[in-house]
């Protein structure tokens, strides 16, 4: 009877992303493959849907392309604390630094400022009967989350952003 408990706790553990302080990226694997990705290329990138799904992870197509989400408090870069620069899984446009990075306790990795004004794209999100804004990497359109006016100075915004979407390089140390 006790064994039956320790089931379901197994299936939470293993659906968990523990190790936070991962190194690689979600593109390591698949840079080859990725003719577009570039973290030095600011051209803008114009791929079909069914050409990035060729290309792309189906973790990062289905948040990237086709809008989806991941689980709350699950993604690899929520609780991240290095000095850095996040970038666009999709693509290599960079989005954010590290020092713009701040916890909200929402889940995700949350941004009060992106690197530059043309790093990302809003739209209205109207879906699920909530008045949302959605934001889109500048370089190649994909889906990264959503931004909320209820952030911290100075900006008082807070991008709330799906990590399968990111990439982070951490800043080499200086001698």
């Amino acid at each position: 009877m006790i064994k039956l408990i320790y089931i379901p706790f197994l299936f939470i553990m293993m659906g968990c992303n523990f190790n936070n302080k991962t190194k690689t990226t979600n593109m390591d694997n698949n840079k080859d493959k990725n003719p577009v990705y570039s973290k030095t290329d600011s051209s803008q990138v114009n791929v079909s849907d069914s050409e990035w799904k060729k290309i792309l992870p189906r973790d990062v197509y289905d948040i990237a392309r086709e809008k989806g989400t991941e689980r709350a408090f699950t993604g690899k870069y929520w609780n991240t604390y290095e000095v850095g620069t996040y970038y666009c899984a999709v693509c290599g446009n960079p989005l954010f630094r590290s020092n713009g990075k701040f916890e909200s306790s929402c889940g995700w990795p949350s941004f009060f400022e992106p690197v530059t004004k043309g790093s990302l794209i809003y739209a209205p999100d109207n879906s699920y009967g909530m008045k949302r804004t959605e934001v889109m990497c500048g370089r190649c359109k994909s889906h990264l989350g959503h931004v909320f006016e209820d952030g911290p100075p100075p900006t008082g915004l807070r991008y709330c952003i799906n990590g399968t979407v990111l990439d982070f390089e951490k800043k080499e140390e200086t001698k």
